[in-house]
């Protein structure tokens, strides 16, 4: 099964939550009226777009009947298509790579996320692509973090830079980059410590984080991903906004999108947040994470084809 057939698979419950609502709204009016946009507005929110996006989308279908562009139930579904496929499209979800030297990717995230699952995960993906990988445990508040992250490097045949437990994260990375450019490596993966969200001190762990990865390397670190989980869906976006007040987040990570029916929260965070989706996960194996194409997201959730 190539990874769009998983991505539809995976987007089962949300193609559920979103697409067919929208069709059962739409089934049940002859013509446009307050009741059927009050009930469209509603399964748009249901299926956790958000609230901000659903209103928006909302205004976009008002605007969309004056202008004649809809002109019966019918027009309503393909111009949604239309419209929340552009939502996804807006900006650049692609990985910043470094030209020379190392590419720095430091991954953040609450504990339960699965943020150490998606380093292993982002380690193999890179080795399929030939790269040189290191992984660096800089979560050193618990020892199960470490543990983890050391049995995915031996799972993807990765080496890993640890210390012993409640040692300084900024130690491990200092020594994690020192050996990345000593060694040639392509990709670095820093872990870190899943603490609360809104402490100040997470601030200032990353911080000082950050300037010992600048004084090795001044434009790194390259990306700086926020792991997510697409089952907590409105909570999601409410993570994220949280965490972009205390870190410069350059990208999201959805994860478990296969075992959620809020999947609509990708929207959301796009539309919201303007945050670039760089990846996504569909799945529990190890080839189940993937960049995020907006193109290929937006065809597997309205049921559409694309080549593979």
């Amino acid at each position: 099964m190539g990874f769009f057939s998983k991505l539809k698979e995976g987007l089962t419950k949300t193609r559920k939550s979103l697409t067919e609502k929208i069709e059962k709204v739409i089934i049940g009016y002859a013509d446009i009226d307050d009741d059927l946009l009050d009930e469209l507005e509603d399964a748009l929110i249901q299926a956790d777009v958000g609230v901000k996006t659903s209103l928006q989308l909302m205004d976009d279908v008002r605007a969309g009947i004056k202008k004649k562009q809809i002109n019966s139930p019918e027009d309503l579904k393909p111009f949604l298509i239309k419209r929340i496929t552009e939502m996804l499209n807006e900006g650049s979800d692609e990985t910043n790579i470094a030209k020379s030297g190392p590419t720095v990717i430091l991954v953040i995230g609450v504990n339960g996320v699965g943020k150490t699952t998606t380093i292993g995960k982002l380690g193999r993906y890179y080795k399929e692509q030939g790269k040189n990988v290191m992984f660096a445990a800089a979560d050193t508040f618990r020892a199960a973090a470490i543990d983890q992250l050391e049995i995915w490097g031996q799972r993807v045949n990765v080496p890993i830079i640890k210390h012993e437990e409640g040692s300084d994260p900024a130690a491990v990375v200092f020594d994690a980059v020192k050996a990345a450019i000593a060694r040639k490596v392509d990709i670095l993966i820093i872990d870190t410590a899943g603490r609360l969200h809104n402490k100040a001190n997470l601030m200032t762990e990353l911080n000082k984080i950050q300037r010992v990865i600048k004084r090795e390397i001044a434009e790194a670190p390259h990306e700086t991903l926020l792991v997510l989980d697409a089952t907590t869906g409105q909570n999601a976006i409410s993570q994220a906004e949280l965490f972009t007040k205390s870190a410069p987040i350059s990208g999201l990570v959805l994860t478990k999108l296969d075992g959620t029916a809020k999947g609509g929260v990708v929207i959301g965070l796009k539309s919201e947040l303007s945050m670039p989706v760089k990846w996504i996960g569909v799945g529990e194996g190890m080839d189940d994470l993937r960049p995020f194409v907006a193109n290929d997201f937006a065809a597997a959730l309205f049921n559409q084809k694309v080549e593979e």
